[in-house]
């Protein structure tokens, strides 16, 4: 019997965090039940995941160049050592190029590969996708944004969700049972875990291997929040992908631990856009029929929701300046106390400190 590979290929901000995350977290136990999640011998799944990735597609995102130079072969070493069955997850192979496309699949020929694709409709996934540009430094405006995925002009996000697309490359010489679609749930379920049962069930994973939950969850920001980012990318002139020091203070500690902990108005689509994305979400169904690939989940899951009548839509490129004044104090006075925490590591006594700290949060 051959060694069954499930590949997860995004979409982006379609819970893959969590997801990976928990993975990672229970690897162990996964292992002892013939499931092997491929990770560092420090046990990062994650990071592992993403470096082959970025090797794979010949990028260089969040490190020095050349960073992940030989990580995919080093992946495919780790699957071809494996006895059980193997999960792969990220979600930036989801706009992936013919090429890259052939060379994993080629790679991974002496396995049985099954493809997996999180997907959730473009009411929420737009507002979300924008959000995260602007965490990795853009600087355009939601209008922008949506303008310019709509006349479909090609991008990142514009590629990864575009569902017929990505899923008719990477499955082109795959048939159709191997190819599955996790629809990203609008209600998470009784226990709030139903993406994650999802998830275990396109994996072949029993819930029950993986007891340890996760606590990352990329939460989304809001429109005082994202907004900050926004005029700091600009004020600081970085540019997408910055250096990796940059990255770590903006968009790691004062996006995903400062900001997104703030009571906020959340980003939403504005009501005359949602033509669009219901018409999205139809091409999305029709191809996903036709196609007989297999659902983990309810197609129904890729329609938008509209929102009430009465509901005010805030338009996030239109901030108050109180709004964005408290998120900016909130920020200014982690990031002042970030800066003394690390002023104190100059001394060697400091340095010490600040060493067993990382070794101890390994």
């Amino acid at each position: 019997m051959s060694r069954v590979v499930h590949l997860h290929i995004g979409a982006p901000k379609t819970g893959t965090t969590y997801m990976q995350d928990r993975l990672r977290l229970n690897t162990a136990a996964l292992g002892r039940h013939g499931v092997t999640v491929p990770a560092t011998r420090s046990g990062r799944s994650d990071m592992f995941h993403f470096r082959a990735a970025l090797d794979l597609l010949d990028q260089d995102w969040g490190g020095r160049p050349g960073h992940a130079k030989g990580a995919w072969d080093a992946m495919v070493r780790r699957v071809d050592r494996a006895q059980d069955n193997v999960v792969i997850s990220h979600e930036i192979l989801a706009g992936a190029q013919p090429d890259k496309i052939a060379k994993a699949l080629n790679d991974l020929a002496g396995n049985e590969v099954h493809i997996v694709y999180s997907a959730r409709d473009l009411g929420r996934q737009l507002p979300a996708a924008w959000q995260e540009s602007i965490k990795q430094g853009r600087k355009w405006p939601f209008r922008r944004f949506l303008d310019r995925y709509e006349s479909g002009t090609s991008f990142f996000f514009r590629r990864a969700f575009d569902l017929p697309a990505v899923l008719g490359a990477w499955g082109a010489k795959l048939p159709p049972e191997r190819i599955h679609v996790v629809t990203v749930p609008h209600d998470r379920g009784p226990n709030g875990d139903e993406l994650w049962l999802r998830f275990c069930r396109a994996f072949r994973i029993d819930p029950a291997w993986a007891p340890l939950d996760s606590e990352r969850d990329n939460r989304s920001l809001g429109i005082a929040e994202t907004s900050l980012l926004r005029k700091l990318n600009r004020r600081l002139e970085l540019g997408v992908w910055r250096d990796p020091v940059y990255d770590a203070l903006i968009r790691e500690l004062l996006a995903q631990e400062v900001l997104v902990a703030r009571d906020a108005v959340p980003v939403r689509l504005p009501s005359h856009r949602f033509d669009f994305a219901e018409q999205e979400g139809e091409v999305w169904i029709d191809w996903i029929k036709r196609s007989g690939v297999d659902v983990v989940g309810d197609v129904d899951d890729l329609r938008p929701r509209r929102p009430a009548d009465d509901e005010k839509w805030k338009d996030p490129d239109r901030v108050r300046a109180k709004l964005e004044l408290g998120a900016a104090l909130d920020a200014l006075c982690e990031m002042t106390q970030e800066a003394a925490s690390r002023a104190s590591t100059d001394t060697v006594a400091g340095r010490l400190r600040g060493t067993a700290r990382r070794l101890r949060d390994r």
